[in-house]
């Protein structure tokens, strides 16, 4: 026996059809599972699978009612099912009950949001300072540095902050590809985000992302909410600080007339994250968000789900849900730009599941990926675009990225999203300025060890304490909170001055 024998415990069955069931505590060898009527031959780590019935070698394994994978060797009723047993498979199901028709509609809800000249809406008012390439980063963090020092903001209380974004590129780039696209969309997009209300664009001068190339190609110029200069010009490091300066001191008037105002929850633009998952993340964190998500929808509100790693072998429930083969087509093609990517550098999707993920039960990328899913909720999806691109629908919207977090909700917030949602269930540390970004724990334990920097707990759902549905209405209610100007725990902690990471695609020269 492993330490005291259980005589009875219990499991978690997420489908009638899966032949495994979740282990919601850690469940001692020879325990008696009685809703399942077997006997755990192996101890259960908390949030790790349990065969119900024998699964021979090669035959598919089954949670959440999909495939997640093959079993690789004979698998008796009652032994773990994890990374030593259990291998990707191919094999999908037909995605069932889902459909893009898809009519809903919620009671209007308002925040207090910043309405710009443009017609969108903030829910932050930030002056960013830029940097179009990785040598001009120190001038933009001392001038940010200075001007809070000093007391810069104490007379404009309608300011949130300064905020220095920078980044490692630039230069040592193509001046055209790509890569160079990316860059330059990452970088403009971010600074169109309504939650800056002004920014100050700092360049070198001799670098390939060059700031009159950007300005002129998208019909920028100096202003009241623009500003841009180069360190080069300016005369060195100190001329360029002072210079940086007095180029806020000329903005911050104007930015500090803009007042908060009631505005329709239908103007939001939410990304969706999840970092550091576990078992739990797919039963409990990532559908009350996607509850949420949905009460957002139906509010005329935009979500954007990403990651595209972290949807392989699950993008068949996406493209259930297309509203054009136009969008089904899109999807797929960056699917299969995925599959060509990895094979071109000698690795494979089933890479994707980090370490930690393991160790908090999750075995394939297909186990992973349906759960990820979930935090798109149940509503059509009405578009696909690329990194960074800008939206061109509401609703729910997949915008191809990587499956690391800072990297991914990098590209939302260029995207237009104006806050982040992240699900957790190892716990994680972020935060993703100019956006406020609310964590969201899968279970309580993470939640009770990470209290400052987890807004909200998911795990009393697994509990049966709350519902999926109330929980996805306590999600939608703090997500308006901190829209009107209610500080989230990263915000509070100081996160998001770094968490500016740029997709690099292409040779570093």
């Amino acid at each position: 026996m492993d330490g005291l024998a259980v005589a009875q415990a219990e499991a978690v069955r997420l489908h009638p059809a899966d032949n495994v069931v979740v282990a919601p505590v850690r469940i001692a060898r020879g325990a008696r599972l009685a809703g399942e009527g077997i006997t755990a031959v192996d101890s259960i780590p908390m949030g790790h699978k349990i065969a119900t019935q024998r699964i021979a070698a090669g035959e598919i394994i089954r949670k959440y009612g999909q495939v997640i994978g093959v079993a690789t060797e004979d698998i008796a009723p009652g032994r773990h099912v994890h990374v030593h047993n259990i291998a990707v498979s191919d094999i999908r199901f037909a995605a069932e009950g889902v459909s893009a028709r898809w009519s809903r509609k919620e009671p209007q809800r308002d925040f207090l949001g910043y309405r710009r000249s443009d017609g969108r809406t903030g829910v932050r008012n930030y002056v960013g300072v830029l940097t179009s390439v990785n040598c001009s980063a120190t001038v933009a963090r001392h001038i940010a540095e200075v001007a809070e020092k000093t007391g810069l903001l104490d007379a404009f209380e309608n300011i949130d902050g300064i905020v220095p974004i920078t980044h490692t590129s630039g230069c040592g780039m193509a001046g055209s590809g790509e890569g160079f696209d990316i860059l330059r969309r990452t970088l403009w997009g971010t600074a169109a985000n309504p939650n800056f209300g002004a920014v100050l664009l700092v360049g070198l001068g001799c670098e390939v992302l060059q700031i009159d190339r950007l300005a002129d190609e998208h019909g920028l110029a100096d202003g009241r909410a623009f500003h841009a200069f180069t360190i080069q010009e300016s005369g060195g490091t100190k001329r360029a600080i002072a210079e940086g300066l007095d180029h806020l001191r000329a903005m911050l008037p104007e930015l500090n007339r803009v007042q908060r105002q009631s505005i329709p929850a239908s103007e939001l633009v939410l990304g969706l994250q999840c970092g550091g998952s576990d078992a739990w993340s797919g039963v409990t964190s990532n559908p009350a968000l996607g509850n949420a998500s949905d009460k957002l929808v139906a509010l005329g509100a935009t979500v954007i789900l990403s990651e595209t790693p972290e949807i392989y072998g699950a993008e068949h429930l996406l493209l259930a849900r297309s509203t054009s083969p136009e969008v089904s087509a899109k999807l797929t093609a960056r699917m299969e730009w995925w599959e060509r990517y990895t094979r071109r550098h000698g690795a494979e999707m089933n890479n994707n599941p980090s370490p930690g993920n393991k160790a908090g039960g999750l075995s394939t990328i297909l186990e992973k990926s349906l759960g990820a899913v979930a935090k798109g909720g149940t509503s059509p999806l009405n578009d696909v675009i690329e990194y960074a691109k800008p939206l061109r629908s509401r609703g729910l919207v997949f915008m191809d990225s990587p499956g690391f977090d800072p990297c991914s909700a990098t590209g939302q917030v260029a995207s237009g999203a104006t806050m982040i949602a992240f699900t957790t269930g190892r716990g994680s540390a972020f935060g993703c300025k100019p956006s406020p970004s609310i964590k969201l724990s899968s279970n309580t334990a993470i939640f009770e060890k990470m209290k400052d920097d987890i807004d909200l707990d998911c795990g009393t759902i697994a509990t049966g304490s709350t519902s999926v549905d109330d929980k996805g209405t306590e999600i939608l209610d703090y997500l308006l909170k901190v829209a009107s100007g209610a500080k989230s725990k990263s915000e509070q902690l100081g996160y998001g001055g770094v968490e500016f990471v740029p997709w690099q695609v292409g040779a570093v020269m």
